[in-house]
C-alpha cells in the first residue's frame, strides 16, 4: 500500500482504480484515461477488460491489485449485493476496504439501496477511508460523451475532492445530502423514467396503430405538453432516433432487468417511509411481466412491445 495522503483539488493527475467496466463504467473509465489520469481497472467479465485495454487502459489482475497505490477508487456495479460484497466481503470481513490505503477516496457510482451505501461508508470511515455515493443519470450516450449527471451523497469535503474527477465524466454534479442521499435521488429519478417510458410507449403505439408516422408523432409530442426525455433522446419506437437502442434491436443501453431492480429499490424506499407510489408500483409490475416474457436483457424501452398492435 502507498503511504496515507489526501490528494487535493489541485492534483492534475491521479492514480485511479476503476472497478466495473460495463456499458456505463467502461466509457467512464475511458474518459478519465483520456483526461490523463492513470487508470488501473478491473472487471470480472473478460470481454469488458479487453474493450478497456484496447482503449489504452491498464487492466489489473484483480480488484485488490487495481487499488494498490490508488488515490481514488471508483466502482460501477449492478446491485447492492455486488457493492457490499466488493468492499466488505461476503462475511463482513476481508473485502476490498482492507486493501485500500487510509486517506483514499472511494466513489461508488452504482445504483443501489441507500442503506447499503451507508453501511459501506460507515465501514470505510472506520478504516480511515473517505466515501461518497455518486450514482449517475444520462445513459450510455452520456457516459460516452462525458455528460453524465452525478447525484452525490456525502460530506462537502469529500465531494470537493471528487469534483475534479467527476467533472471529467459528467456535466452536472448535484450534492443531494449525506451519504445515501445520492441513491435516494437516483431511484426517484429512475422511477419517474420508468413511468415516463411506459407512457411514451403507449402514446407512440396508439398513434402508429391509428396510422400516424412515428417520427411525426414523436416530434409533435416532443414540442408539446407531453414532451419528456424519452421523446427527446430515447424514443422506444424503432427508427425515430437513429442511435437509440430501439433502432438497434433494443441491444445495449439500460436493461429491463436493471430498470426492474431500480423500481424495486424505489418500492422498498416507499414502504420504509409509507410513501404513496401507485404508478411506481404499477411500473414495476409491468417491467416484471416484460422481463418474465424474456425481455430482461433488452433495453428497458423495449417495454413498448407490451402495448404495440401486432401486424
Amino acid at each position: 500500500m502507498h503511504s496515507s495522503r489526501l490528494p487535493t483539488t489541485g492534483d492534475s493527475i491521479m492514480q485511479i482504480a476503476f472497478i466495473g467496466l460495463g456499458h456505463m463504467g467502461g466509457p467512464m473509465a475511458i474518459n478519465l484515461h483520456k483526461a490523463g489520469h492513470r487508470i488501473h481497472a478491473f472487471d470480472l467479465v473478460p470481454a469488458a477488460c479487453e474493450a478497456a485495454k484496447a482503449a489504452g487502459i491498464a487492466i489489473a489482475a484483480s480488484s485488490e491489485a487495481a487499488v494498490k497505490g490508488a488515490d481514488i477508487v471508483i466502482s460501477m456495479l449492478p446491485a447492492s449485493h455486488h457493492v457490499e460484497g466488493l468492499y466488505l466481503g461476503r462475511d463482513g470481513q476481508g473485502g476490498l476496504l482492507s486493501h485500500i490505503a487510509k486517506g483514499t477516496l472511494v466513489i461508488d457510482s452504482s445504483t443501489i439501496a441507500a442503506a447499503t451505501s451507508q453501511k459501506v461508508a460507515q465501514a470505510a470511515e472506520a478504516a480511515g477511508i473517505a466515501f461518497i455515493d455518486a450514482p449517475v443519470s444520462g445513459g450510455v450516450g452520456g457516459a460516452v460523451a462525458g455528460t453524465l449527471t452525478f447525484m452525490v451523497g456525502g460530506p462537502d469535503a469529500h465531494l470537493e475532492r471528487a469534483r475534479p474527477v467527476l467533472e471529467k465524466m459528467g456535466a452536472n454534479i448535484f450534492h443531494a445530502g449525506a451519504v445515501g442521499a445520492g441513491q435516494t435521488a437516483k431511484i426517484c429519478n429512475n422511477m419517474l423514467l420508468g413511468i415516463l417510458m411506459i407512457g411514451t410507449s403507449e402514446a407512440m403505439a396508439l398513434g402508429v396503430a391509428n396510422g400516424l408516422d412515428p417520427k411525426v408523432l414523436a416530434e409533435i409530442m416532443r414540442r408539446s405538453s407531453g414532451g419528456n426525455w424519452a421523446l427527446e433522446k430515447y424514443n422506444p419506437y424503432p427508427g425515430v432516433h437513429e442511435n437509440a437502442p430501439a433502432s438497434k434491436g433494443y441491444a445495449g443501453g439500460f436493461g429491463t432487468d436493471l430498470m426492474l431492480k431500480d423500481l424495486g429499490l424505489a418500492q422498498e424506499a416507499a414502504t420504509a417511509v409509507r410513501a404513496a407510489t401507485p404508478l411506481g408500483g404499477l411500473a414495476r409490475a409491468l417491467y416484471a411481466a416484460h422481463s418474465l416474457a424474456g425481455h430482461g436483457p433488452e433495453d428497458f424501452s423495449s417495454v413498448i412491445k407490451m402495448v404495440q398492435k401486432r401486424s
